[in-house]
Parts: C-alpha cells; sequence; structure tokens
C-alpha cells in the first residue's frame, strides 16, 4: 500500500518546514472498478483548494459539429439513365432469361483453376534481408535504445535541446506565494501517482519538467499549485503512455477538488506556457545512455535511478545542474557506493564530461542521499524499498566520496 495525497492543503509559514512523522502518513487504498473510498486522506501542506475560480468556466461550451467526409467524383460517374417501370413479372422473367444466355455469367459461375505449383521456381531466401529467425521460432528482442551506430548523434541532439528545455534555476524567488517546500511534497504526491497507476518513470520526470518551466513563466498561488502538477502530470501521460489514465482519474487523485473542465482548461495553459513543446531531454533519457554504455550491475542501476529520482524532490539539484550532469552524477555515485568504482574514460568520451567537472554536482546529489532518510517527504524511499529496485534504498549512503 502506498501513502497518498489527497486534499493536501497549503502550509502555514510556520508548517512548511516541520518535517512529518511516519505515523501521520495515511494509506492510499487501491482503487478497483473505480469504486471510491469514502475516507478521505489528508498529509502534508494544507492547501485551501477552492472550487470556485477563475478556472470555473468550461472551455468545452460550444459542441462541435461532426465531422464530414467529401468525396469528389468526376462528371457523369453517378449518373444513371432512367429505367422505364415494368410490371414485377415481367422484369424477373427478362432477368432470368438473359443470365442463362449470357457466356460472361456462365463463365464467370465455373470454378477457378488452382494456381500453378512453386515447386519448379528456384527460390533461395539465403540473400534475403529479412531476419529468419522470426520464422524458425526464434525471435529476437530489441531495444530501441541499443543503437551504436547512432548514439553519439542522439546524445549530442539531447544535450542541445535540454539547455532549450531547461527551467530557469532561481525561478522560486520570483514566486510571491509558494515554496521550495511545497514543490517537494507536490512532486513527493506526484510519484505516489506514478506508482498507483503505474505509470513509466519518464512520465514523471516530464511532468516535474513541465512544472518547473510552467513556474518559470508564471506566478501560481498556492491554491493552484496542485491543479498544475495535475495538468502536467495528465500531459506527460499522454506524451509518454500507451494507455494514459484518463482526465476523470486525475479529477479522482485531487479528491475532486479541481472539476474536470478546471483540469482541462489549466491542461490548455500549460500547452499554452510551453510553446506545445513536450519533447524535453530528461535526467531518464541520459542515465540509460550511460548505463547502457557500461556493463553495470542491477542494483548499481537502481540505486541511480533511486538518485535521479531523488533530485527532483529538491530543487536546487534538479533546476542547478543539466539533466546530463545530474544523471553522470547520479551514475558516479551509485557506481562509487556499490563497486567503489567512479567515472569511465568511455563515458567521459561520450558525454564530454570529466570527472573533475562532475564533481560539484556529485556533492550535492551526495548531500540528498545522506539526507534522504531524514526527509519529510518519503514516496521516493518507500518506491525503492521494494525488491523490484533490489531494495537500494536501504543502502547506507557512503559518508565521505573518495573519486579517483
Amino acid at each position: 500500500m502506498l501513502p497518498r495525497l489527497r486534499g493536501k492543503a497549503a502550509p502555514t509559514e510556520d508548517q512548511e518546514n516541520v518535517p512529518l512523522k511516519a505515523s501521520s502518513r495515511t494509506v492510499l487504498g487501491s482503487l478497483q472498478s473505480n469504486q471510491r473510498s469514502k475516507t478521505l486522506t489528508q498529509r502534508g501542506i494544507k492547501q485551501e483548494f477552492s472550487k470556485n475560480d477563475d478556472f470555473s468556466k468550461s472551455c468545452f461550451e460550444k459542441k462541435q459539429p461532426a465531422f464530414q467526409i467529401h468525396v469528389d467524383e468526376p462528371d457523369g460517374a453517378c449518373t444513371k439513365k432512367p429505367v422505364p417501370a415494368e410490371p414485377l413479372k415481367e422484369n424477373q422473367n427478362r432477368i432470368k432469361s438473359s443470365a442463362e444466355d449470357s457466356p460472361v455469367i456462365n463463365a464467370a459461375a465455373q470454378l477457378r483453376r488452382p494456381l500453378a505449383p512453386l515447386d519448379a521456381m528456384d527460390i533461395s531466401l539465403l540473400d534475403s534481408p529479412m531476419d529468419m529467425s522470426v520464422l524458425e521460432g526464434e525471435e529476437k528482442t530489441a531495444n530501441v535504445n541499443e543503437v551504436p551506430e547512432y548514439a553519439a548523434e542522439i546524445h549530442t541532439y539531447l544535450r542541445e535541446m535540454e539547455i532549450k528545455t531547461r527551467p530557469k534555476a532561481g525561478y522560486m524567488k520570483k514566486q510571491p506565494d509558494i515554496t521550495n517546500s511545497m514543490r517537494s511534497i507536490l512532486v513527493d504526491w506526484l510519484v505516489e501517482v506514478g506508482e498507483e497507476y503505474k505509470l513509466q518513470n519518464e512520465t514523471l520526470y516530464l511532468a516535474v519538467n513541465y512544472i518547473d518551466r510552467f513556474l518559470s513563466s508564471m506566478s501560481v498561488l498556492r491554491g493552484k499549485l496542485q491543479l498544475v502538477g495535475t495538468a502536467a502530470m495528465l500531459l506527460a501521460s499522454k506524451f509518454e503512455e500507451i494507455y494514459p489514465p484518463e482526465v476523470a482519474e486525475f479529477v479522482y487523485i485531487t479528491d475532486d477538488t479541481y472539476t474536470r473542465n478546471q483540469v482541462l482548461r489549466m491542461e490548455h495553459l500549460v500547452l499554452k506556457v510551453l510553446s506545445f513543446d513536450l519533447a524535453a531531454p530528461t535526467i531518464n533519457q541520459f542515465l540509460t545512455q550511460y548505463i547502457l554504455n557500461q556493463t553495470v550491475s542491477k542494483q548499481v542501476e537502481s540505486l541511480a535511478m533511486y538518485l535521479s529520482e531523488l533530485s527532483l524532490i529538491d530543487s536546487e539539484p534538479c533546476l542547478k545542474y543539466l539533466p546530463s550532469q545530474t544523471a553522470a552524477a547520479a551514475y558516479i555515485l551509485a557506481n562509487h557506493t556499490v563497486t567503489g568504482g567512479s567515472w569511465p574514460k568511455s563515458l567521459t568520451e561520450l558525454s564530454g564530461y570529466s570527472l573533475e567537472e562532475l564533481l560539484p554536482c556529485v556533492e550535492d546529489l551526495h548531500r540528498v542521499y545522506v539526507a534522504a532518510p531524514q526527509h519529510a517527504q518519503q514516496s521516493i524511499r518507500e518506491k525503492y524499498k521494494t525488491h523490484k529496485f533490489y531494495e537500494v534504498s536501504l543502502l547506507t549512503a557512503p559518508e565521505r566520496l573518495n573519486l579517483k
């Protein structure tokens, strides 16, 4: 069972720095057949989500007309000659007699001869470009990320795009009503939403990117912060998931704090602010490239994923560095924790980052790693305590880093 934030309210200035006790975390009930639990859960900050706001007007007031397909036909194609009216019995007798005398209809009534057998043809499949292992029952599994011929070009393109889709590092200073603590609770809640609906990790990273980019350009009241996060998660699900949750599900996870129309209008606003540019490189994408370049154990891979998600909670390591740098720092710290290694030369050639350039990011991420057990938000640690991720969140973080 996962803890869940439903109906979260914004904190007061005296409450935002007070860590939550483990006993105050409520349990999220499972959703079966859209049956909703009657018990309302509360956790974290107290947000006054009012339904009487400027988003209450529906963006679907005008009913869209149905689509019609018009097929243009050449002149005279559909022209029908007038048929004189005749008695029904006379028409039937005439059709019957003409069918018996028509050689075309008699020929069509005969059975067709089978095609000539292919035994005499010399067919060789040795030079066929098709993978014959599929026909032989040995279907090969293909990984779209394993493309060594294009790995360098893909990495170069992602490095260019991460700068264009990067949020402003100090945007929180310009926000009059929200704080970093509120952002942490929102991201923690999105982790729980992703686990509840079994969404991809990439969906979470995209949603956080949309939130930070939106908040970099727009001032948001604390009562609308959860609405922004809900709309961002909806957009990320539509972009990444094969079967994204319905809008009604996102309304439900907010404990019906917002209406369907409010979520859709906020989704439209987020799209306009982001200029419909949703294909943003994330930490997860760069980390996948680094792991595919090196042969690492599943434990190192899971620990790197855990550290990458921890960087989303705190805005400093998430916004201060580029996603490629944070992913590299997560790989270095995970590799050093499990095996004692650091940053191989092959990754230096691929990424262009040396170990010395990445040390400041590694140190900041190490501080987040050490402080994770005492952090107020624990959804990520609970997620990586499972056997699926080799219980990497229970590993003890190294007190000092001796990277070489």
